[in-house]
């Protein structure tokens, strides 16, 4: 069923705007995917806070103008889809690859992230980083550690005086 010029002007406004509030989008190839893996790929994306689409190459490449993804719309050959990621690259970018893994159907080929061209094996570079969560707790443990030590520190000097005042009472009593 062909889209009239409205749905095609729609669908790529639609796309447009995914793309300009996009952290990251990862250029996948597909052939003969079902409809239920498509749909479990789908859910896996939207509860990372992404999601897949599957366009016309010409869609997207008009979508794609003025935004961050014009700098690989040239690769819009063939049978493409994209993952798109809004808060969290790294955790759509791993459920990408263990779903490619899981599933031959997928092929990545690259993306773009933050602004820059990144290759298959920058995706999976991506991909093997620590998720946004951990990150933050690694760096509010950074942060922490001063505080943490200048806190024991301080504890220490009044432990260590009454270690000294147990000792001054245990010579006394004996």
């Amino acid at each position: 069923m062909a889209l009239t010029r409205k749905e095609k002007e729609e669908v790529v406004k639609a796309l447009h705007e995914k793309f300009e509030s996009a952290q990251s989008v990862i250029l996948t190839k597909f052939s003969k995917m079902t409809v239920s893996q498509s749909s479990e790929l789908r859910k896996k994306m939207r509860d990372l806070g992404g999601e897949f689409k599957v366009s016309k190459n010409t869609l997207f490449k008009i979508a794609a103008r003025d935004t961050q993804v014009e700098v690989i719309s040239d690769k819009f050959v063939g049978q493409n889809a994209v993952v798109i990621a809004y808060d969290d690259p790294v955790a759509v970018a791993k459920a990408l690859l263990d779903f490619a893994k899981d599933n031959e159907v997928i092929t990545i080929e690259g993306g773009v992230l933050n602004g820059k061209v990144i290759d298959a094996k920058g995706v999976e570079a991506l991909s093997k980083l620590p998720t946004k969560e951990v990150l933050l707790a690694q760096l509010l443990s950074v942060l922490l550690g001063p505080q943490r030590g200048l806190v024991q520190v301080l504890a220490g000097v009044p432990r260590k005086f009454l270690y000294a005042l147990n000792a001054i009472k245990d010579q006394k009593s004996e």
